[in-house]
């Protein structure tokens, strides 16, 4: 059986024989692996013009207008210290980029002919907030949706256009599903109150997962943060995965009360578990995590792609994978399955 039938099944509960994995390598020896991806082509011409400002940062500039800033020893990423809208007349006069331009994803057309048993995910820009957030700087935004709402939907419904035509060049590709990011939480809550969202937001989700669905694709979200409050509208809306680094911060008995309703596809938990170094726990986390969440289909495993960020020993993270493959391996068959296969 292939890694995209395996994904098919998983994702409808169909009894698969296995759960998903999608591991990079370890110690130079390929990992179960059943998801691939594609995403845009770089503008062409586009130059980011990265530089340092003399005090630690490094500035670039995105395609979107915005200019970034990191500390150079410390962050990958970084924050809006320049941004692209900072007024309703900045909106009217403004040009998005060409991301709904079919010719930035002429080489995914490859991609999905050699991964052709793999699960293909076209990577988007969000379902709005993700992008819509960072164009008058994150604070801007969120003082924003407080005190001028059709500013904010203004610029959520440019970018949800946007979303819209990626979804669509993607099914012309042949994708199985999307893909994005979207960090909707702190450690302990919303980033906006549940009723903000169901009032702003909500309606970009639907608006996704209609055109996605309608084109027989699948949409997978990762959040970062507390989100347990809107996990259950987005399952109502038909949220196919979710992508969590953190579980335990929603409780897997909590999580598992949706078996059956949507896929879950998480690495063991990257800020409670995998940062003790505990072998013991680590593999016992992986195996709740299979028995709570993946019998009969639902799961999905995966490492987490920074361990110097979190300050893990990459051999942890493999021994989550061990104990995912020893435990999430249900039909005998695949019991020797070897990554290099897939």
């Amino acid at each position: 059986m292939t890694s995209r039938e395996i994904i098919r099944r998983v994702l409808e509960h169909d009894d698969p024989p296995r759960i998903g994995f999608s591991y990079s390598s370890f110690d130079g020896k390929a990992r179960l692996h059943d998801v691939g991806s594609c995403g845009p082509a770089p503008t062409p011409g586009f130059d980011e013009n990265r530089r340092e400002d003399g005090i630690g940062g490094e500035l670039w500039e995105d395609e979107w207008g915005c200019t970034w800033r990191r500390l150079i020893d410390w962050t990958k990423g970084g924050e809006v210290v320049e941004p692209a809208i900072r007024t309703r007349a900045d909106l009217e006069a403004y040009t998005p980029p060409d991301l709904g331009n079919p010719a930035r994803y002429e080489h995914c057309y490859e991609t999905r002919e050699t991964h052709a048993d793999r699960y293909l995910l076209g990577g988007i820009t969000g379902a709005c907030f993700n992008r819509a957030r960072y164009l008058p700087t994150f604070g801007t935004y969120l003082e924003w949706c407080a005190g001028d709402a059709d500013l904010v939907n203004d610029i959520n419904q440019m970018v949800s256009d946007i979303v819209i035509a990626q979804v669509d060049i993607y099914a012309d590709i042949g994708c199985d599903g999307v893909t994005y990011c979207e960090d909707w939480g702190t450690q302990e809550r919303l980033l906006v109150s549940p009723a903000m969202w169901d009032r702003m937001f909500r309606w970009t989700f639907e608006r996704l997962l209609e055109r996605a669905h309608g084109h027989g694709m699948t949409v997978w979200m990762h959040s970062c943060g507390y989100v347990s409050d809107i996990i259950p509208p987005l399952v109502e809306l038909g949220m196919d995965v979710f992508q969590f680094d953190q579980p335990e911060l929603h409780g897997l008995d909590n999580l598992a009360e949706f078996h059956g309703r949507t896929t879950f596809w998480f690495p063991v938990d990257i800020q409670v578990t995998l940062p003790t170094g505990d072998e013991a726990l680590i593999r016992a986390r992986a195996r709740e995590m299979v028995d709570k969440l993946g019998r009969g289909g639902g799961f999905i495993a995966k490492d987490y792609g920074d361990n110097a960020s979190i300050g893990v020993d990459p051999l942890w993270q493999h021994w989550g994978y061990e104990e995912f493959k020893r435990v999430g391996v249900f039909d005998p068959a695949e019991a020797n399955l070897d990554a290099a296969e897939l």
